[in-house]
């Protein structure tokens, strides 16, 4: 199988890479599993060293991994070089905090010494996606590797670039022999892996169809299994809330990634005293976007990363003004080459529309009208996602309050949801579950065992 790298801005096919053989997979997977018992013997120390290099490298290597991602997924310059820098600041956490996170946890009881000691579990398959191809992968190797595991990385197909480079920085960082790897496999390859007597656990991000079938593999072989998955963020604007702010936020989370993120602001529900002043000053915020090659300095929409997924995304629309919907701006694919579709905000979404049961994975924004607080929580909570949610109000206890009974695995209150390597990442329902990032992430993938001394 051939992994081909079309650049979205241009349609333009400029890299090719064949993928890895059976008798390839076989040797890396036998690689990992004989590394991971030296692996998980070394000291913390030197696990967090590993990461320390790593750190060093990618700021050394910023420009130039940054402009991968540009170019296989339309990235633009500003946002991919701000993913590198968080992928380091990620392995500087851990590499800080590692040996605290699994020092042993001791509990009284009618021992003589009783206590909590965390061991990793051995080889973590990750499964990731191209919105994010250097932060995802980040995301869940440096907490896994910290604790001991080995992983090995099942990239998306369309970024073969950024998973040879995420490769390649860990093996020039001095990365022992067999502990991360790259595996060029397509999605048909992944349940054959996961199966695999040596893989122990697997952490996938993507779709929610894509969670059910991988969760399913590792159920039916009885392996920890970590899923990131879809989500329909709700951004609640109430009466009270500093207008200008939540616009100009909703407006970052909503289009930044040309609309590609898992927790971008999708569902924006408005109370109906602020709806038109809010959408006029967000229309003229979408309006004043500049589509165009992600790499140019005053671009500040690209294009989405494969027009299949544009496609896909037209269609949700044009079922929603088929259904009622008004478009305010935008709703159609922008003529030219290149996957662009024009910024867009639908008002008026209703339950008979795909968009509203449905992520839509883009730059679109739908818009609810709502009568109060508790009108927008049955909304925000009649979706089938929970992956993040943003309350914007004054009123920090109230707004506090109704964050607490958001159903979903982040809740912000005057703030764009975002990903933060202090703070525990997922979701709940068909947005996955299982936690990564911060200590919570860490511990997914160890054995917590218990050691009593009589």
């Amino acid at each position: 199988m051939a992994f081909l790298s079309v650049n979205p801005a241009t349609g333009e096919e400029f890299f090719r890479a064949e993928g890895h053989e059976p008798e390839q997979v076989e040797a890396i997977l036998d690689e990992a599993s004989r590394a991971a018992p030296d692996w998980r013997d070394q000291p913390v120390a030197e696990r967090a060293e590993l990461l320390r290099r790593v750190s060093r490298l990618l700021h050394a290597r910023r420009d130039e991994l940054a402009n991968l991602a540009t170019l296989e997924m339309g990235k633009l310059k500003a946002e991919a070089h701000a993913e590198i820098e968080k992928c380091a600041a990620a392995c500087d956490y851990y590499a800080e905090h590692a040996a605290d996170f699994l020092a042993d946890e001791r509990i009284a009881t009618d021992a003589a010494d009783s206590r909590v000691v965390y061991q990793p579990l051995g080889t973590v398959l990750a499964v990731m996606p191209w919105n994010f191809p250097f932060w995802q992968a980040i995301r869940c190797a440096a907490p896994a590797l910290a604790a001991g595991n080995t992983v090995l990385l099942k990239h998306a197909s369309s970024v073969p670039q950024c998973a040879l480079a995420i490769d390649q920085v860990f093996a020039e960082a001095g990365c022992p022999e067999g502990v991360f790897r790259t595996l060029l496999i397509g999605s048909d390859a992944v349940e054959m892996v996961i199966a695999d007597p040596r893989v122990h656990a697997v952490s996938l991000t993507g779709s929610d169809k894509a969670g059910a079938a991988v969760a399913a593999v590792a159920g039916e072989h009885l392996k920890k299994c970590v899923l990131e998955l879809g989500g329909s963020d709700a951004f609640i604007v109430l009466a009270d809330a500093d207008l200008d702010a939540a616009v100009a936020q909703g407006l970052k989370s909503r289009f930044q990634n040309a609309g590609q993120s898992c927790i971008a602001a999708k569902r924006f529900l408005l109370h109906a005293d602020i709806a038109d002043a809010f959408l006029e000053r967000f229309v003229a915020g979408a309006e004043a976007l500049v589509p165009g090659d992600p790499a140019a300095e005053d671009t500040t929409l690209g294009p989405m990363a494969r027009t299949d997924l544009r496609d896909e995304l037209d269609a949700q629309v044009e079922d929603a003004v088929e259904h009622g919907a008004r478009v305010l701006t935008g709703g159609r694919p922008l003529e030219g080459p290149g996957a662009f579709y024009a910024p867009t905000v639908l008002d008026g979404v209703t339950p008979v529309m795909r968009a509203w049961s449905e992520e839509l994975f883009g730059p679109v924004a739908t818009v609810m009208r709502v009568e109060d607080a508790e009108h927008a929580l049955v909304i925000a909570n009649g979706s089938p996602f929970g992956l993040g949610g943003a309350v914007w109000t004054q009123d920090l206890e109230r707004g506090a309050a109704l964050a607490r009974r958001l159903e979903c695995g982040a809740a912000f209150v005057n703030g764009m949801v975002k990903s933060d390597p202090r703070l525990p990442f997922g979701g709940v329902k068909d947005s996955g579950y299982g936690r990564e990032l911060s200590r919570h992430g860490l511990l997914e993938f160890v054995n917590a065992k218990t050691l009593w001394v009589g």
